[in-house]
């Protein structure tokens, strides 16, 4: 399992016009980039032609995320806690991401997304997922970024998402291991 690459799923939250989302979930997906051990599938709840988020397995998305090993969810913070697409997302999926890392990245004002990535916790405990101790968050996020959708100060935050993705394929592949052993029982 070690020299294999762990299937990455990162989900932009937010469906928003104007969304701040994918100029951080590029950022992130960048920093993927300097790693042999995962592969990216960008899932972007905002995608879906129809302008609502795709939930169906006409989308796709349900194979999309029963094919991931692991996924990072990139989430705003409204209203102190995380978007509704997200939340019909989740609620439309749970066998998908039973016994699987997720992580966070968040974004927002003051507090960065943090209170959305914490409502977000019990939720995944609730899927039978198992969250990552640490995350990447920005604080007043459109200040940290330049016109280009660079970090105008990338260090601490790529340190932060190295650890992030240190810890969820560290739990992506003991999950497959265990999951190899015994079967999960749900």
């Amino acid at each position: 399992m070690p020299n294999t690459q762990v299937r990455l799923a990162v989900v932009i939250g937010s469906v928003r016009p104007e969304r701040f989302g994918p100029t951080v979930a590029d950022w992130f997906v960048g920093e993927t980039q300097h790693r042999n051990d995962v592969r990216v599938d960008l899932v972007d709840l905002a995608a879906d032609p129809t302008g609502s988020p795709p939930t169906t397995e006409s989308s796709g998305l349900t194979h999309r995320l029963d094919a991931a090993d692991a996924f990072v969810v990139v989430t705003p913070e409204y209203n102190h806690s995380y978007p509704a697409a997200l939340k019909n997302m989740i609620d439309s999926h749970g066998r998908e991401f039973h016994a699987k890392p997720v992580a966070f990245v968040s974004y927002g004002g003051l507090s960065g997304g943090l209170r959305a990535v914490e409502h977000l916790r019990p939720v995944f405990a609730e899927l039978h997922a198992v969250t990552t101790r640490d995350t990447v968050s920005f604080h007043a996020a459109w200040k940290q970024f330049d016109g280009a959708g660079r970090l105008k100060d990338p260090a601490a935050a790529a340190a932060a998402a190295s650890r992030l993705l240190d810890q969820v394929t560290w739990w992506a592949r003991a999950l497959q291991a265990a999951k190899a052993t015994s079967p999960y029982p749900a």
